[in-house]
């Protein structure tokens, strides 16, 4: 029986035309052809891709292409579509610029949504406050208390029921008066979101 290897590879001897020189003329590489002639279907793609080849060789020995299609479709084994994925263009991932396109897309949106979630927790958390001076259970032995520290940007801040200066940089620094009374200074920070935060220093007033 006439298989489509020797179909082939028949007409090929027949006229005169050399593996080499019939690899060249139809851009089939030379192993694909001596693998179709032989029949050694392990080392040939798929069979739409080898469909191709058969057609290709076909049209350029003039011959009929649906005899030799019709060959390759009964010699074609079955269970080499599933053997042979190695060629298969639409099955599994392929890294495209579309889809580069798209990632990039996702992680800008995703870095925006986080930053503005950032942003908005941020806003309605009380503000830091670090008291510099006076330390905790310092003895004053002035009536003029120098309070200084360091709280967010953009916070106010009240000492004692006195406003401070607060700079761009968060850094904030006051006098308060004091009495043998006193024994405590109070520190509140408030956020421009209106969150807040008190700090209590415990002192020890002597006055000479």
């Amino acid at each position: 029986m006439k298989t489509i290897g020797k179909y082939l590879k028949e007409i090929r001897i027949k006229k005169g035309i050399s593996l080499d020189r019939l690899s060249e003329e139809t851009k089939i590489k030379k192993e694909f052809i001596k693998a179709l002639e032989n029949e050694d279907w392990d080392k040939l793609p798929e069979m739409a891709v080898t469909m191709g080849f058969v057609k290709n060789i076909a049209s350029h020995f003039e011959i009929d292409k649906g005899k030799a299609a019709a060959f390759l479709r009964r010699d074609y084994p079955p269970e080499h579509e599933s053997l042979n994925p190695k060629l298969d263009a639409t099955g599994g991932f392929r890294w495209s610029p579309r889809f580069t396109f798209f990632l990039g897309v996702i992680l800008i949106v995703s870095a925006a949504v986080f930053y503005l979630i950032f942003q908005y927790v941020r806003f309605n958390l009380p503000p830091e406050l670090v008291i510099d001076t006076p330390k905790e259970g310092e003895i004053v032995v002035q009536r003029v208390v120098k309070v200084s520290g360091k709280t967010d940007s953009g916070s106010s801040v009240v000492v004692n029921n006195q406003p401070a200066f607060v700079d761009d940089e968060g850094n904030f620094e006051t006098e308060v008066e004091v009495s043998p009374d006193t024994d405590k200074i109070n520190v509140r920070a408030v956020s421009r979101s209106g969150k807040s935060v008190l700090v209590e220093r415990n002192i020890d007033v002597v006055l000479e």
